[in-house]
């Protein structure tokens, strides 16, 4: 499985819980990389996690807060850099779609997509 393809599973909910990105997956041991998309309004609510997360928009804008600092706004072409453990929330102010990058530090729990068969 070296192709990845990004037109599929559009549908599929990302990370159940606190987030509504819908979008396809490529989860391996070591990193996981996601086509996000948000609808306007939409997005994720304050969370954490040991890995870190880079987004890289796109199309469409986000609000971003990142740990206690103010809101700050990200559109196409431009990128968030969550550090690992710092609470953050993302809210489309459009349609956004975008690229999220995680280097995975515990796989446990992920089901893995990434594998050469």
């Amino acid at each position: 499985m070296g192709l990845v393809r990004w037109d599929q599973d559009s549908d599929n909910l990302v990370s159940d819980g606190y987030s509504t990105a819908r979008g396809p997956v490529l989860r391996s041991e070591k990193q996981e990389v996601s086509k996000v998309t948000f609808k306007a309004g939409e997005g994720a609510e304050r969370h954490s996690h040991p890995e870190e997360q880079t987004f890289y928009l796109l199309e469409g804008r986000l609000r971003v807060t990142l740990g206690e600092n103010e809101p700050y706004e990200v559109g196409p072409h431009e990128g968030s850099f969550h550090p690992s453990n710092v609470p953050h929330k993302v809210e489309a102010l459009e349609d956004t779609t975008a690229i999220s990058f995680k280097n995975l530090v515990d796989p446990t729990g992920y089901k893995p997509t990434g594998k050469l068969q």
